[in-house]
């Protein structure tokens, strides 16, 4: 039997790098050897807090990687073509998924979290899965599309419309490539916030002048001080109640927001917040992950076409590039925040 590294989460806290069998792909699958894994924000929680939903599970659904094999029922000139990979597994079976929401499936597998991921040498994944790579693509790249598609469909859901002012609430990775979305696609202007400094010093150095700490300046009249009114959009990406405040409060009336953060903690909302939905007649929308079906658009292919035309620019955002013997301290370093970081990833190059 052959065998490959990989870290294995054998319970809550206990991730460990071990030898386990290489896996062989099934019907309509493909054997995938990863080229490279990025460290979602999620992924920590996961690790230390509150578990996969079995053990052991191996972790890492932000990948890429070289197609080496191929199961019955999928054509064999897919062999050493490299490609991103949609991590959800869908049923097709359920209402959502009869009408190509599968981001809302109710019975969905998912790479990293409810079966075994990328981080380790190779994964098995579906063939509908994957998104083939354009020529001049990394791996580093195309591992960056999971978060470019969910940045770009907030972007979808909150209506952003050329010329529009956009708030962000949040400079991770994620509210970096919503900036970068917002630009190519025409707003008038890209303003960032974040109560942490060394995030916002990034994000300048990204090219993204207009950033502010709300713990140090009323985010309100900053934003009145650059847009006159308000903004047409604002996207909380930080999963904090004074972030959704702030979000609120910046937004003008008949303006938009969407809540991409996903929450450590209760949501809290005050009674001002509540009256600027109210009296603002604001537009709140949800946002959850990404669309993969044809029909309007499928969010990853517009992510893969938009990083390989250079409109979305990712490579910049990757602060920790690491071998794979290094992600162990790598996630461990993310988890004790020993050091300001923007994107850890895993990667063979």
């Amino acid at each position: 039997m052959e065998t490959m590294k990989a870290y294995v989460l054998n319970g809550i806290g206990d991730l460990r790098l071990q030898q386990v069998p290489k896996p062989i792909p099934e019907t309509g699958e493909v054997l995938l050897q990863i080229a490279a894994c990025g460290v979602c924000g999620s992924d920590i929680p996961r690790i230390y807090e509150k578990g996969t939903y079995r053990f052991p599970t191996i972790p890492g659904h932000e990948f890429s990687g070289r197609i080496e094999a191929v199961g019955k029922g999928v054509k064999d000139h897919l062999i050493g073509r490299m490609a991103a990979v949609f991590p959800l597994i869908p049923c097709r079976k359920c209402p959502s998924c009869e009408i190509g929401s599968y981001a809302t499936c109710s019975a969905y597998d998912y790479k990293g979290s409810r079966s075994d991921g990328a981080f380790a040498e190779y994964v098995c994944v579906p063939a509908w899965n994957l998104i083939m790579a354009p020529e001049g693509l990394s791996g580093e790249e195309l591992a960056m599309a999971e978060p470019a598609a969910v940045a770009v469909h907030a972007l979808r859901r909150g209506g952003l419309d050329i010329g529009d002012r956009v708030l962000i609430s949040g400079a991770g990775p994620i509210g970096l490539m919503l900036a970068q979305w917002a630009r190519a696609w025409g707003a008038s202007r890209v303003l960032l916030a974040d109560v942490d400094d060394r995030k916002l010093a990034f994000a300048e150095a990204n090219g993204f002048q207009d950033t502010v700490n709300p713990t140090k300046m009323d985010v309100q009249a900053w934003i009145l001080e650059r847009t006159g009114a308000g903004v047409d959009l604002a996207v909380e990406g930080a999963g904090h109640p004074s972030s959704w405040e702030n979000c609120l409060r910046a937004a003008r009336p008949g303006g938009r927001v969407v809540l991409m953060g996903n929450p450590s903690g209760p949501m809290g909302l005050s009674q001002i917040g509540y009256w600027e939905m109210l009296r603002k007649q604001l537009t709140v929308v949800g946002t959850w992950n990404s669309d993969y079906a044809e029909f309007p658009k499928n969010e990853w292919k517009l992510a893969v076409e938009a990083m390989a035309e250079g409109k979305i620019q990712v490579r910049s955002l990757i602060t920790h590039p690491v071998c794979f013997d290094e992600l162990g301290e790598a996630i461990a370093m993310m988890k004790d925040r020993q050091q300001f970081y923007n994107k850890v990833m895993w990667t063979k190059t």
